[in-house]
């Protein structure tokens, strides 16, 4: 089976990620998209597959422990990271998004 279990929300949101293991490595990036069962963030430096990382609003006061499931390597040097919460709590969109499609 393929494709997402659920729609993801295009969402630009400022966030924290940090390394569980090393949590002084913080870095500060920006989602791209984001659903109740994870989110794709856009980093600076490649995160090891399955690494677990803390992942902090700066807008907020959220905060989700999640795995890392892919890591692309984009053009511009960057990287994008496929994250899937490890926390059932995670209900990222309904609190960051005004429009509630339920």
């Amino acid at each position: 089976m393929s494709g997402r279990l659920e729609k993801r929300i295009r969402l630009a949101v400022p966030v924290q990620i940090s390394s569980v293991q090393d949590p002084a490595a913080a870095e500060r990036t920006t989602t791209e998209n984001v659903c109740s069962l994870g989110m794709r963030v856009l980093t600076q430096r490649a995160r090891e597959l399955n690494e677990r990382l803390m992942i902090s609003s700066l807008v907020g006061d959220l905060r989700a422990l999640a795995r890392v499931v892919y890591c692309q390597r984009l053009p511009n040097g960057r990287f994008c990271v496929g994250l899937q919460f490890q926390e059932v709590a995670a209900n990222w969109p309904r609190n960051l998004s005004t429009d509630s499609a339920d």
